[in-house]
């Protein structure tokens, strides 16, 4: 009989916010992968748990990940762990659970700390709808892709921060974003965690002044959907009727149903549209 993997979250900070079921399933396993052998050492040393580890991290993470199922597959049940906080959200585990459902390996989670969502439910912004990013591409191509998506992404969005380059995506996220409110919630959990809600212009004036120190979760307000509303309705008021109807129609929608859409996109009636249309000389069309 096949083993199981188990995803087990454990504390990003306080080592008392682990769950007493991870506890349990780390004690009983036959092995943990772990991210880095050397930090889970001192969780394990703290909960007095001997269970043997091995090694689970970002450049082994599709070769040991069949390794693993190897072992899943004779029977072993293995536990999975990261540095902090939940394995597979921005920490090595996705890769590990695709493979053992493609091996028929059953796999369960053992919910736990996340600080994304800690930092989301502590910033003070909007939470039934987020994003989260993790942490930017280095590469500038991609990155710049992606700080276009989020400028017109109008839920709240939860990017993470290395301190050391802190200033530069604060900056970068002014200029492409536009000033908007912001969280920086930073060494969340421990003893110097601390919750920074102000503007993204704001944080960049400050962090001019203040070195940035420890981890950060970045959460931004998300873009105003009526601001964006607007800014569509002024593109479209900016075309002259013949052209706003030719974007429809270019698509193979017939005439009537276009008119309705460029009624829409423009705050009017269709009635003014078909007067609009007439008066620009489009009355044999009609």
């Amino acid at each position: 009989m096949a083993g199981k993997l188990f995803l087990c979250a454990t504390p990003i900070g306080n080592l008392e916010d682990i769950t007493l079921r991870v506890l349990r399933v780390l004690q009983e396993v036959d092995l943990i992968a772990a991210e880095d052998t050397r930090n889970s050492i001192k969780l394990l040393n703290h909960f007095e748990i001997q269970t043997p580890m091995t090694s689970y991290h970002e450049y082994n993470k599709v070769e040991k990940a069949y390794q693993l199922v190897e072992k899943l597959k004779a029977g072993q049940s293995i536990a999975l762990v990261t540095d902090a906080g939940t394995p597979g959200i921005s920490d090595p585990g996705e890769e590990l659970v695709q493979i053992c459902y493609e091996n028929g390996i059953e796999v369960t989670a053992l919910p736990g700390p996340a600080a994304c969502v800690t930092a989301l439910t502590l910033s003070g912004l909007p939470t039934r709808r987020f994003c989260f990013e993790a942490f930017l591409p280095r590469e500038k191509r991609e990155r710049a892709a992606i700080l276009e998506e989020l400028k017109d992404e109008t839920r709240t969005i939860v990017l993470y921060e290395a301190p050391h380059h802190l200033r530069k995506t604060l900056a970068e996220l002014l200029d492409v974003l536009g000033d908007r409110g912001i969280s920086l919630c930073r060494e969340l959990t421990k003893r110097y965690e601390t919750i920074l809600r102000t503007t993204l212009s704001g944080a960049v004036s400050y962090y001019e002044e203040n070195e940035p120190r420890g981890e950060y979760v970045l959460v931004l307000e998300g873009a105003s959907r009526k601001a964006l509303e607007a800014e569509t309705r002024q593109e479209f008021m900016r075309m002259t009727l013949k052209e706003h109807m030719a974007l429809y129609e270019g698509q193979g929608i017939p005439r009537k149903e276009a008119m309705k859409l460029v009624a829409k996109d423009r705050g009017v009636s269709k009635r003014e549209v078909y007067g609009g249309l007439l008066e620009q000389g489009q009355k044999e069309n009609l």
